[in-house]
Formats: structure tokens, sequence, C-alpha cells
């Protein structure tokens, strides 16, 4: 498939986020993750720590009463949703521009309607996530595991906020890989081969922009 927009999502600790930066590289594209929100922030004046914060704060109870917030008077609706909409606009008019790699932030789900739009999912058992953890990202062993926790139950409450659908459910992805199995090389090639495989022709929904 020719000018494929790739999206990322992952378990914590599966090498996601590797994965992504290494395909970009791979395939000369852009790669977008933490540059979306200083965009989305630019692009709404919104303060950057709401856009920052947004995934992690999705569990929160306080999160999900935001419209009852002074803020949503001043955006005209919740400020939880307010954000999203602006990232999304931003992820949109990203994907207009050709071929690039997203990594999460419910791009799967923003972007469904798009024509040429992979979805890869990764994930991996739990010990091993906490041993990358650890080892690649400095957690403590003490912590460890109630962090790896701690992030997937907030990726799970974010996405399932904004996008109504069950995060990490295969229905929802072309390809999901079970890192526990491959490394970050072989999981960056098998990509580039289903890539490669896809046929240009596959029917989807037409793509109506944003």
């Amino acid at each position: 498939m020719k000018d494929a927009i790739i999206t990322i999502s992952r378990q914590y600790g599966s090498g996601g986020r590797k994965i992504a930066e290494e395909l970009a590289k791979r395939l000369n594209i852009p790669f977008y993750d933490n540059e979306l929100i200083s965009m989305a922030a630019e692009k709404s004046g919104i303060r950057l720590t709401a856009f920052e914060d947004a995934e992690m704060q999705a569990g929160n109870f306080l999160y999900r009463l935001a419209r009852l917030g002074p803020e949503t008077q001043m955006y005209g609706m919740p400020l939880s949703e307010k954000v999203f909409d602006v990232q999304s606009q931003v992820i949109h008019d990203l994907s207009l521009k050709g071929p690039c790699v997203f990594l999460g932030r419910c791009a799967d789900y923003v972007l469904q309607d798009h024509q040429n739009c992979i979805n890869i999912y990764t994930y991996a058992p739990f010990q091993n996530r906490v041993s990358r953890a650890i080892t690649e990202y400095g957690l403590a062993h003490t912590t460890a595991d109630h962090e790896v926790r701690k992030v997937d139950k907030a990726r799970e409450a974010y996405y399932t906020y904004h996008t109504g659908n069950r995060w990490g459910d295969p229905e929802n992805y072309d390809l999901m890989i079970n890192m526990g199995v491959l490394d970050i090389d072989a999981a960056v090639q098998l990509i580039i081969d289903y890539v490669q495989l896809r046929p240009d022709d596959e029917v989807r929904k037409p793509y109506r922009g944003y």
C-alpha cells in the first residue's frame, strides 16, 4: 500500500514508542507523538499542560466531571473534550500531508475513515513489560509493576472515554504484535512487510476529512 498512514497503540512497556520511531526512520516519513500536543496547544491557545496531562487524568473521576467546570463555558464544551477535539484536528491535518506514523492519541479512532490508515497494536506479557520498564525506562524494581498497571489503566480509560470503544480490541486494529516473542527490529520489519503486502485498492469507507 502506498502513502500509508500508520497508527501505533501500545501497552505500556511493549516497546511501541521504539517501534514507531524506528518504523518512521526506516520508511523515511514523519513520526508524531509529543509534537502533536505542542501543535494542538499552539492552535487552540489552551495551556500545554492540559494536553500533556489528558491521558493520565482520564481515569480520574474529576476528569469525567469536567463538563461541570467553569472552563466549559469558556470553550463551549468540557475542557477535556475541547483538548481531544483540537488534538484530533491536528491529527487529521497532518494525515493529509502524506505518509506518517502516529503514536497513541487515539489516532486509530480519529482516522477511522481514512482510506490509507493502518492501525497497529503492540502488547506483551505483563512481566516482560515490567522488565522493559525497569531496564529501558529506568523505573525502580519496587514500583515498576504498579506503574505499568497505572499507565495501562489510564490509557484504557482515555481511549474508552473519547472513543466509546474497547482499548486493545482486535476489531480496532489491522495488526496486533506480541512483543513477548519479537524484538524491535523484527516488529518493524513485520509492519513494513504488512504495509507492502496490503493491496492499494482495498475497499474502505471514503475519507471525509475533519
